[in-house]
């Protein structure tokens, strides 16, 4: 007999089904027992009244795994409004060691490093499974949204020989006797790719040795990113973004079932300087502290009814040297931030294009040309303007979901202290 999951139970009625999952939870009671197991949909109701049969499923601890074949029958009060009687239990997997913590009370009682160290256990919490659903969402909606835009997605390499991106700590490597490092984004190469299908993205993992030990920061995080040829400038970029945002919201809505904020076909935009002064900042600030970030999230939704709010001409001092300068004032960028609740989760803008442009930017930072010599080879036989943008999937999921740890909704973080499991 095919095996179906929890959420079909309510299609049989009155037949006779398999269920099979791990056993969350049994209720002992003095002349029935329930069996509550969890598939990878939810939860079924299991009505035990036989004495072998409850005999044997007293003798079974929570998290075996287990098959069962019984009749659907219709139980208001049971899970989707069935529960299955006359059950017949085979054990597929028994665990005969005690569990660290329970999985079956509405949030997990163990500390967050209990939960870490125990990742294969806490993960199956459903409340851990529904941050990695969203997750999951999130990124399925990023890729819908960019192929519909005549994206084209790419896999570029994890492994450089160079740490020439951003400036941020990387991580060195041993690569067959020589020097190599693990790459801290794909920027360098998705911009040579738009000289390709002039369109592209990336899901993938990015590698930052910074040793920041705060809640918001990874070692190695999933970066969503893009880059478009042909832009006039970033306001095409962030126009672009805005349109990705608003399908990924919905693509999660949809699959995993959580309540999404809107997204306004144009959100809102305030100029760097402005920025400053409604966070009440100092002038000549060169960055945005997360206090600033959160009145400016506060503000957004106060003034605009917007989660969502664009700062635009960072100066160039704070941006990388790819970035390309506002033509009218030269010290600011074409580049923007996305804030989301008061938290920036997406850095973008401009880049520059030409060959020239790029020796005077790394010659002006006192970088040697070589070790761009294959980069800037794309910038020599042609690029046009273009723009992209970076998304931190961690960050952006714990703010959506109102977590205040992106190791919440990390499967196996690694941070400064945390390589295992």
């Amino acid at each position: 007999m095919q095996r179906i999951l929890s959420t079909q139970l309510a299609q049989h009625a009155g037949k006779t089904v398999t269920v099979a999952g791990w056993i969350h939870r049994r209720r002992l009671l003095k002349s029935v027992a329930f069996l509550i197991v969890r598939d990878a949909e939810g939860l079924s109701q299991i009505v035990v009244e036989d004495p072998e049969t409850r005999a044997r499923l007293e003798t079974l601890s929570e998290e075996s795994v287990v098959e069962v074949v019984a009749t659907v029958t219709r139980n208001e009060q049971a899970p989707g409004g069935v529960e299955l009687t006359g059950p017949s239990i085979r054990v597929l997997s028994a665990v005969d060691v005690p569990l660290p913590f329970e999985l079956h009370r509405p949030t997990l009682g163990a500390t967050l490093p209990t939960q870490l160290d125990h990742a294969a256990l806490a993960l199956r919490h459903p409340a851990r499974r529904a941050a990695l659903k969203v997750a999951a969402a999130a990124t399925a909606g990023f890729r819908t949204a960019l192929a519909e835009q005549r994206f084209v997605e790419i896999q570029t390499p994890k492994i450089v020989g160079s740490s020439t991106e951003s400036g941020a700590n990387v991580f060195p490597i041993d690569y067959f006797g020589r020097p190599a490092y693990l790459a801290q984004s794909p920027q360098l190469y998705k911009q040579l790719m738009v000289g390709v299908f002039e369109r592209v993205f990336e899901v993938g993992p990015v590698f930052r040795a910074e040793p920041s030990d705060t809640a918001r920061h990874l070692a190695q995080y999933t970066s969503l990113d893009a880059e478009m040829g042909f832009v006039t400038d970033h306001r095409d970029v962030m126009a672009t973004l805005t349109r990705t945002l608003s399908v990924m919201m919905a693509t999660i809505a949809a699959r995993a079932r959580v309540t999404t904020p809107k997204v306004l076909p144009e959100i809102p935009a305030v100029p760097f300087a402005e920025a400053l002064r409604i966070a009440g900042a100092a002038e000549g600030e060169e960055d945005l502290a997360p206090a600033h970030e959160r009145a400016l999230g506060e503000w957004a939704l106060r003034e605009h009814d917007s989660e969502f709010l664009y700062v635009t001409g960072y100066p160039m001092r704070k941006r990388p040297f790819y970035t390309h300068p506002d033509p009218a004032s030269p010290a600011y960028s074409n580049g923007f931030d996305l804030l989301f609740k008061g938290l920036e989760i997406v850095t973008g803008g401009q880049r520059l294009h030409r060959y020239d442009e790029y020796v005077a930017a790394l010659t002006a930072a006192g970088e040697p040309l070589e070790p761009y010599r294959g980069y800037l080879d794309g910038f020599k036989y042609g690029m046009p303007p273009h723009g992209g943008w970076a998304i931190g999937l961690e960050r952006f999921v714990a703010r959506l979901l109102g977590i205040a740890n992106v190791r919440e909704v990390t499967a196996f973080p690694r941070d400064l202290h945390r390589i295992t499991p």
